[in-house]
C-alpha cells in the first residue's frame, strides 16, 4: 500500500491557521487522533453550537443520522452497524437497522457518501468533495 498523506487546516476564533499534516499509513485509529488534535486545536464543542444544541430535538431522524456520520466518521469507512450504535448512544433513542441502511443509501446515491462491498457487507464513507463542503474545517491534500 502506497503512503498517503492528509493535511488538516483549522482556523481559530482569533484567525489564526494551524495545519497538520500526516504522512504515512492511515488507519482508523490515526486519523481519529488527528481529529481529536483538531477539536483541540479549533473545533467547536458541541454545547457551544447553539445550531444542534438547542433543536437537536426536533431534527428529524435522517438529520440526525447525517450528524453522527458527520461528528464520528469524518474519513472513515463505516457500516449502517457502526452509525445505528453511535446514533443510540448519542441521542438515547432507538432507530431499526433498516432505517440506517435506507437513509446511507439514499446519500450514496445522491453522492454525499461513497459505498463499498455487497449488500450485505457495505461500507460507506463520506464522499471527498461532500467532506470538503459539509466539514469545512477539513481539507484534504490530493
Amino acid at each position: 500500500m502506497p503512503a498517503r498523506k492528509m493535511r488538516v487546516e483549522v482556523f481559530d476564533g482569533s484567525g489564526n491557521r494551524y495545519t497538520v499534516t500526516f504522512e504515512g499509513r492511515v488507519t482508523r485509529e490515526k486519523a481519529i487522533r488527528l481529529l481529536d488534535i483538531v477539536e483541540l486545536l479549533g473545533g467547536i464543542p458541541e454545547e457551544e453550537n447553539p445550531e444542534w444544541a438547542n433543536a437537536a430535538p426536533k431534527r428529524s431522524k435522517v438529520d440526525k443520522v447525517r450528524r453522527i456520520i458527520e461528528k464520528h466518521f469524518p474519513i472513515m469507512w463505516f457500516t449502517s452497524r457502526d452509525v445505528q450504535v453511535a446514533y443510540e448512544k448519542e441521542f438515547k433513542q432507538p432507530i431499526s437497522l433498516s432505517t440506517v441502511s435506507t437513509y446511507l443509501s439514499r446519500m450514496a446515491d445522491r453522492g454525499i457518501l461513497a459505498k463499498s462491498g455487497t449488500s450485505n457487507r457495505r461500507r460507506y464513507r463520506v464522499e471527498t468533495k461532500a467532506m470538503r463542503h459539509t466539514l469545512g474545517f477539513i481539507k484534504s491534500n490530493k
